[in-house]
């Protein structure tokens, strides 16, 4: 499977609570990202993906373990790997982390899906070959 994928990002005022601390649903936006970019990144633009394929990606499950709080107005870094792919299917390994210290980590399968039926759809062969290069 291809190298885990990196963003960097600040943490804003919207995305923590009263006390400054990032929210904890708020990670999971940060992974989307992070899993997004890593898309782009490869030539895959969810948009025209959707319409030209007629597959959604639509999360299945999440598994999350969180180890300590981002706060506002920090820099934190998002990875996004491949942790498993099967035929309607991809499993990602994601951590966020400030600098060296791991806050969250977190499995998340994603469901490819018809976007019409809203029914498992099988991967492309040619998303396939771009997530896994070896």
């Amino acid at each position: 499977m291809a190298s885990p994928h990196t963003i960097q990002l600040r943490v804003y005022y919207q995305d923590t609570d009263a006390g400054g601390v990032v929210f904890h649903g708020q990670y999971f936006a940060f992974m989307e990202r992070a899993r997004t970019e890593m898309l782009n990144a490869l030539g895959y633009d969810l948009a025209r993906f959707a319409e030209s394929q007629g597959i959604l990606f639509m999360v299945h499950s999440l598994a999350a373990t969180f180890h300590a709080p981002a706060r506002l107005n920090e820099i934190i870094s998002v990875s996004a790997e491949v942790a498993r792919m099967r035929r309607a299917s991809l499993e990602f390994r994601q951590r966020v982390e400030r600098g060296r210290e791991l806050l969250v980590e977190a499995e998340v399968t994603l469901a490819l899906v018809d976007r019409v039926r809203l029914k498992p759809a099988r991967m492309p062969q040619e998303l396939r070959n771009a997530l896994d290069p070896s």
